[in-house]
């Protein structure tokens, strides 16, 4: 039996193990601590639930990825340091706020600053590469380069977090990406990040089987910052490994996850409100009201995740046609920024009138 048996007998072993393990969990975590993983929050911005669901998917998927990094080593006697620590330490983070452990946001990211630095500098985790010339020259400091990633980790975590409020909003996005990055590195001839990455799919779809399109289950914010620091790992790793594709095709991949987080801050502080604190005037809520007033509350909760990731979809799509030329990828990922904030201006007025 060829290495290509070998992997895919485990992932569809592996596949059957998510499934369960997502199963149990969502009905064990009703009852775990008097219910303490159930959110029951209504009022909160960004609630569009009217009754408890438990916020245990990233506690399933911490298991679930556990016991791949067993299979990974099983199969290449090598153990994943990397993903380990940041992943292991995003995921407790988040998993502190679950179990409604009252910490203010602020020494929250506090937390999240210190252990990433931590991780990225001591590891060491880089960027190799990156096509501005001035940007490749200071990434040989050691100590910028450090605060660079962890920048890049800020975005995409809290990214990942901030559009974790609709049935499989964050999960089908995820999904794209990380389907396009397995590509890329199965065709790189890089098939041992291709083969994690196909089991971190298979752990999202175990999840979407729960979430989509009626929730039975949420991520949390466990989940949530789990699966951004995967997302982030992954970027690094083919950005490293793939040198003949752009750097700013990666960018292309990270821009709704990305801008997301970055324009809400400055509007937050343009409009005198906390940058750190969630409001109900993202981008997924602008939208979410429009589609609401034709469908209603509950076709709209994931209308409005499958509309959303369809766009983002199409918009990828050029980036795909020119991977590998840094300048063609880098006029897109700013015409992606400019699309961006003209349809949230729109829907903003639209909603706001």
């Amino acid at each position: 039996m060829g290495t290509e048996s070998i992997e895919a007998s485990f992932l569809s072993m592996f596949a059957l193990i998510s499934f369960f393990i997502f199963l149990i969990v969502s009905k064990i975590s009703y009852k775990f601590y008097h219910g303490v993983l159930l959110d029951k929050d209504f009022s909160k911005p960004q609630a569009f639930h009217s009754f408890p669901v438990t916020r245990s998917g990233g506690t399933a998927s911490i298991i679930s990825l556990s016991i791949f990094f067993g299979i990974y080593y099983l199969l290449y006697s090598k153990f994943l340091y990397n993903y380990f620590f940041i992943c292991y330490s995003m995921f407790l983070i988040g998993f502190i706020d679950d179990l409604k452990i009252n910490i203010k946001p602020f020494k929250r990211l506090l937390l999240m600053i210190f252990l990433l630095f931590t991780f990225i500098y001591f590891l060491p985790i880089k960027i190799l590469n990156i096509d501005i010339p001035l940007l490749k020259f200071l990434m040989s400091n050691h100590l910028f380069s450090s605060i660079f990633v962890l920048i890049c980790f800020l975005f995409v975590i809290n990214g990942a977090n901030l559009i974790d409020g609709f049935n499989g909003l964050l999960t089908l996005n995820l999904l794209i990406i990380n389907i396009i990055l397995a590509s890329i590195n199965a065709k790189g001839g890089h098939f041992e990040l291709s083969f994690f990455i196909t089991a971190q799919i298979i752990i999202l779809l175990s999840f979407l089987l729960f979430n989509f399109p009626q929730a039975k289950i949420f991520f949390g914010d466990s989940g949530a910052y789990l699966m951004g620091s995967l997302i982030a790992l992954n970027i690094i790793m083919t950005n490293n490994l793939n040198q003949n594709i752009s750097s700013f095709f990666f960018c292309i991949l990270l821009f709704y996850l990305f801008f997301e987080v970055f324009f809400s801050f400055f509007r937050k502080l343009i409009q005198r409100k906390s940058p750190i604190y969630p409001d109900n005037r993202h981008l997924h809520m602008l939208s979410f009201y429009r589609i609401s007033k034709i469908y209603g509350n509950n076709k709209a909760n994931f209308l409005n995740s499958l509309v959303l990731n369809f766009v983002y979809f199409i918009l990828i799509i050029p980036g795909l046609y020119f991977i590998e030329h840094p300048t063609l990828s880098r006029y897109w990922f700013f015409i992606l920024l400019l699309i961006y904030t003209v349809g949230y201006s729109r829907l903003y007025y639209l909603t706001k009138n």
